[in-house]
């Protein structure tokens, strides 16, 4: 991957300065054309394949602006000083990072789609990929439950637009001049009630804030009230993700612990749900 990362900083003209790897991708930080920029190669495997496109559609409308892009590699603006909004919530201002992140949602929304994106009814269908796995680390009566709302909710879409998928407190940076803004969309085509869905499971590390009826029933009267979505349905959307996420991490080979994040904020929303 490194190589590949050279060979791409030299085809797009960028002075590489550092590297980093993370699970997903290779990110080279540099300059092109006096300004700073970050070179982002994507593995096969990963969901960010298409992140460019999705990132040009949203043509810098919230999101980060692209400068090169393909299959797998994108050369962005470098935000600065690209500060994560989970330090608000860890400097206890939770609220406040759930207003900016419905500001930022805000911003997004109501962009077309790339045709290379995935529909909510696409990624519904790993609902019956575990049912009929034989895998017994996720109660079945769960996943059936979950199931039933996704579908149920897949087919009363009304309008629908592009969503960024993956929106949530590590996924916003904050930039001197832009104001915060979002990276590392997935890109996926559904209605805004299924936006809130990522953000309701993080931080990942303070699932007893994010887990608590309390903080769910906030954020989603913050979002709700401030996107004039429907309280019901964002609900609903967020729990039935917690229990597909929770099905995600089984179908990538990784063991499914006892206090999976995503199945506690599960637990705590379903008797919310009233059914």
């Amino acid at each position: 991957m490194k190589d590949r990362l050279l060979a791409k900083a030299a085809e797009w003209n960028l002075t590489l300065e550092e590297t980093r790897e993370t699970a997903t991708s290779v990110l080279g930080f540099g300059v092109r054309d006096g300004r700073r920029v970050v070179l982002k190669l994507i593995r096969k495997e990963a969901d960010e394949l298409h992140s460019g496109a999705v990132l040009r559609a949203f043509d810098g409308d919230g999101a980060v602006r692209v400068y090169e892009s393909e299959v797998g590699a994108v050369l962005l603006e470098r935000l600065d000083p690209g500060e994560e909004l989970v330090n608000l919530v860890k400097r206890g201002a939770d609220d406040e990072a759930t207003t900016i992140l419905a500001q930022v949602i805000a911003k997004l929304a109501n962009h077309t789609a790339p045709a290379v994106c995935p529909t909510i009814g696409d990624w519904g269908r790993g609902f019956d990929r575990y049912l009929q796995s034989g895998d017994q680390q996720i109660p079945h009566d769960l996943v059936r439950k979950a199931q039933l709302l996704f579908h149920d909710l897949a087919a009363s879409q009304r309008t629908t637009m592009l969503l960024h998928a993956d929106l949530h407190h590590y996924n916003v940076l904050l930039d001197r001049q832009r104001g915060w803004t979002a990276i590392d969309p997935k890109g996926l085509v559904g209605d805004l009630e299924y936006e809130v869905g990522a953000l309701l499971r993080n931080p990942f590390e303070v699932p007893e804030l994010f887990a608590n009826r309390n903080t769910v029933e906030r954020r989603l009267e913050i979002l709700t009230t401030l996107l004039s979505l429907d309280y019901t349905r964002a609900l609903k959307w967020s729990f039935a993700q917690a229990v597909l996420s929770a099905v995600w991490t089984v179908e990538d080979d990784h063991t499914l612990e006892p206090n999976n994040l995503a199945l506690q904020l599960a637990r705590t929303v379903r008797p919310m749900l009233g059914q």
